[in-house]
Formats: structure tokens, C-alpha cells, sequence
């Protein structure tokens, strides 16, 4: 499927990096990278960003990465940005061939992920089913897919379970985030965020809400969360859960915000047990569940910081 005809102009952000478009999956993937001149070795990180937002949420993240020596790379998944919306294919086992397909796309044997919210839940998923295209991962305000289920169970899970279950009405959902009028996205940016943070301002919000103008980018974004209920009644939904269940090899980095109203630090420290590798956790104060966008300098140091440590680690 085509890119939206306003594509370009919407998504295309001008900046120190670079668009480009790969295949991957049978669909075309929007991808940003940034590397520094004179590293063609670099190590890949792929960044995968969650809801509602698209690549350009870590623009913080990727020259930060490229001048400290890796090859950033920033995609839109399926459904949002830049990347083919295509009718079908927003379960985690499809999502999970994207980006291990990208990967590959880049020239590349394997990744460090680096996934936020849902992009978060799509690297564990990656981590688990394709190991080889992923060297480690860092999971950014995003439990284990299996945790996150049995978190939203509980009271201290009930902001993100109405919010899941607010999505699956059919239209609705879609005209409330494709119309600025409305004001949900720019609400739900500022409800999911720290107290404390400035994030986000009006501009951000209006940056992310264009990007929502790209019809069908509203109605393929919330069927990640519709997936998410239907699949409990479904043979998919339990082969998923069956397959995440045996832990990561992979060293894993969990990083959550102090004040994340959707993730709260039990389901952070649940996800260890589904880590068999290395296992660091991060908590960043006066931060909610956008923490490389609320306080990008603390984000970037944490993020580097864990890296270095696994080329020290070999």
C-alpha cells in the first residue's frame, strides 16, 4: 500500500538525520537515521515509538546516539507516520516480522531495541520470537506482554485498562483522535505524564495531531489495543501468551518513569522473572510514561549509559 499523498510534508521533519523507506514484511516502513561521519561499523539501534506518537518522539534520542558512536535509526510502525497502513496485521506476531525485517532492511544481522509504550510491547515481542535480528533490548514505560495483562487486572492498572477498553468502541475512538477539536490527544499526553513535566507543550501536541490527520493512521493506531481484548477470546491471543512465556536470553534494560500512571514499578519489577540475561532497571524521577520526551537529557544519559555497559560486557 502507498504512503498517504501528504506523507511527505507531515512526516518528513527536517533535521541531523536522514528519511528513508525499506521493505520489509510485505510492507514499506518510514525509517529516520542518524550516524556519525567516519563510523560505518556502527552499532544498530533501532528505536520504536508507542502511542500516539510516531518516529519523530525521539528526537531527542537520535543525534544524541549517532555522536556517541551508533548507527540511530527511528521507525514509524505499521500504521502510524510514514509507514504503510495496511487492513490487518496489527497483532504482535506480524508487528514483531516488521521489525525484525527492518533490521534486516538495514543491512543489518541484529538490533539493540530501544521500544516505548507499545513500541515497548512490539520489542519484547521481537526479543522473544526472531532473537537472532536482537542483541539486547531496553523496554521504556512498557511491562512484559504477560505482566501487562495481569496488570491491568488490578486497581493499580485501571488507568491504562479504562483507557484499552475506551478504544474499542467502533468510530468513535478514531473520530475523537483524528479531530483536533476534540482536544483527547493533546489530553491524554498531559494525563500520562509527570505532574512535574512541562511535556507536552502546544506545539508537540500539534506535531503529533497532523500526523494523526493521515487517515487511516487513527483507525490503524487503535487497532493495537483492540487486538489486545479480542485476542483473550481468541486461539492467537493464548498462542501469543504461550510463546512469551520462556524468558529472554537477551540483556534487557527496564526504564520506567517515577510518576507513570500506566505503569506501575510492581509490573517493572514482574518483568524481571521474564529475563534470563542480564536484567537492569531504571527509574527516572519527575518523569511519567514518556520519559525520553519529558526529560530527554536524564533519559539519553540512562540510555547511553546502559549500552556502554554492554560493549564493556562484550
Amino acid at each position: 500500500m502507498a504512503a498517504p499523498r501528504d506523507t511527505s510534508r507531515v512526516i518528513e521533519v527536517p533535521g541531523p538525520w536522514q528519511h528513508r523507506y525499506v521493505a520489509a514484511n510485505g510492507a514499506r516502513f518510514h525509517v529516520v537515521e542518524a550516524v556519525a561521519e567516519g563510523t560505518p561499523d556502527a552499532p544498530l539501534v533501532l528505536l520504536l515509538h508507542g502511542f500516539p506518537e510516531f518516529w519523530w518522539a525521539w528526537r531527542d534520542q537520535l543525534p544524541a546516539l549517532a555522536e556517541a558512536g551508533y548507527r540511530a535509526v527511528a521507525m514509524d510502525l505499521r500504521g502510524y507516520g510514514g509507514s504503510d497502513k495496511t487492513p490487518r496485521g496489527y497483532d504482535p506476531l506480524t508487528l514483531a516480522r516488521d521489525v525484525a525485517g527492518v533490521v534486516k532492511a538495514l543491512g543489518e544481522r541484529s538490533a539493540v531495541l530501544v521500544g516505548q509504550g507499545w513500541g515497548g510491547y512490539v520489542g519484547w515481542a521481537t526479543a522473544a520470537l526472531h532473537p537472532r535480528e536482537v542483541s539486547a533490548l531496553c523496554a521504556v514505560s512498557a511491562p512484559h506482554p504477560r505482566v501487562m495483562l495481569q496488570g491491568l487486572r488490578t486497581s493499580q492498572g485501571w488507568p491504562a485498562f479504562g483507557h484499552v477498553l475506551s478504544m474499542q468502541m467502533p468510530m468513535l475512538p478514531e473520530r475523537k483522535l483524528s479531530d483536533p477539536r476534540s482536544g483527547y490527544l493533546h489530553r491524554h499526553l498531559v494525563r500520562w505524564s509527570s505532574p512535574v513535566s512541562a511535556f507536552p507543550d502546544d506545539d508537540v501536541s500539534a506535531t503529533y495531531q497532523r500526523a494523526f490527520d493521515l487517515w487511516p493512521a487513527p483507525h490503524c493506531a487503535l487497532e493495537y489495543h483492540r487486538w489486545l481484548v479480542r485476542s483473550r477470546f481468541r486461539f492467537d491471543g493464548r498462542h501469543f501468551s504461550q510463546l512469551m512465556a520462556r524468558p529472554l536470553a537477551q540483556p534487557v534494560c527496564l526504564l520506567r518513569g517515577g510518576d507513570d500512571p500506566a505503569m506501575p514499578a510492581r509490573l517493572q519489577a514482574g518483568s524481571v522473572s521474564y529475563v534470563d540475561g542480564p536484567c537492569h532497571s531504571v527509574e527516572l524521577p519527575g518523569t511519567g510514561h514518556f520519559p525520553h520526551e519529558e526529560d530527554p537529557p536524564a533519559f539519553n544519559a540512562a540510555l547511553l549509559a546502559w549500552l556502554r555497559s554492554l560493549e564493556q560486557a562484550g
